[in-house]
């Protein structure tokens, strides 16, 4: 007989390996709850044959569980070490930053992230006869702990990244509203590769080259740089988008620089033409 007992003195956490090892359907396989001495414990026993059916489960509960009740707690602490200088507030965001890192990750890393937390604990259960999960989690995980290190290293940059993209666009905000509006209407097609902006008339507006370090300082907007440059030139007191494809970060940043005098056109007479002269060109290659 296979048997383990996993220590823990949390409640929620017993509770939760509880309720997942309850719903295990894997023939002569059982388990007790009890108080020791020290510790609570869940403890398991298998009486059959497919002894690494036994170890696979025992592994994704405890997985499951790390993930579930450690995790955050891990990120709160690498922050709380390696970032200590934001405040709260920042601290906060970072957190849900790795949140939406971990939830969104690909299945290459979601197969990294499960080799070193899954592959540690099967390994672990194979030569123990019990786990103190508090201790296991704290000194047998270095590699998974390194792994969400990274993570927190990332939604750090993002956070930076995001907070001196928000000090640009206030930075242009003020700017436009300190300026007055050298042209009354600008049409900008917009189509991800290619910018063209037209007056009133719907004549061309040549594009501004040479670029205003003061207002762009390092950020790069790539092949929309120029157009970017054009508007805040000529700082349009409505400006038309006429979009043939969809919304993409550049369009959120001229909404959010010139907001109230933007307006979204994805079917007009000026949309319908470009649409069509796209559509022919794309034929013809």
């Amino acid at each position: 007989m296979e048997s383990l007992c996993i220590k823990i003195n949390n409640n929620t956490v017993l509770e939760h390996l509880e309720n997942f090892f309850s719903d295990i359907s894997l023939d002569k396989f059982c388990y007790s709850r009890n108080k020791f001495k020290v510790y609570s414990n869940i403890i398991l026993h298998y009486n059959g044959n497919d002894i690494y059916s036994f170890y696979n489960i025992v592994s994704d509960g405890l997985q499951n569980c790390i993930c579930t009740f450690f995790e955050q707690k891990i990120i709160n602490r690498l922050i709380n070490y390696n970032y200590f200088y934001f405040d709260d507030y920042e601290k906060d965001i970072i957190k849900l930053n790795c949140k939406s890192f971990l939830s969104t990750s690909t299945v290459e890393e979601v197969c990294r992230k499960n080799e070193l937390l899954w592959i540690p604990i099967c390994n672990y259960i194979i030569e123990n006869k019990s786990i103190v999960l508090d201790g296991f989690v704290n000194f047998r995980l270095n590699d998974y702990i390194k792994y969400l290190d990274e993570i927190v290293d990332l939604s750090v940059n993002k956070f930076i990244i995001d907070k001196e993209y928000l000090e640009f666009i206030n930075l242009l905000q003020l700017y436009i509203q300190s300026k007055p509006s050298t042209v009354g209407t600008l049409h900008l097609i917009y189509s991800n590769d290619d910018c063209v902006i037209l007056d009133d008339k719907k004549n061309l507006v040549e594009p501004v080259k040479h670029i205003n370090a003061k207002y762009l300082s390092d950020i790069s907007f790539s092949c929309n740089d120029f157009a970017l440059n054009t508007l805040l030139t000529l700082l349009p007191s409505k400006l038309y988008i006429h979009l043939i494809c969809e919304e993409d970060e550049f369009i959120d940043t001229l909404k959010n620089i010139f907001t109230d005098r933007i307006v979204i056109c994805k079917d007009c007479n000026i949309c319908r033409a470009y649409n069509l002269s796209n559509s022919t060109a794309s034929k013809n290659d």
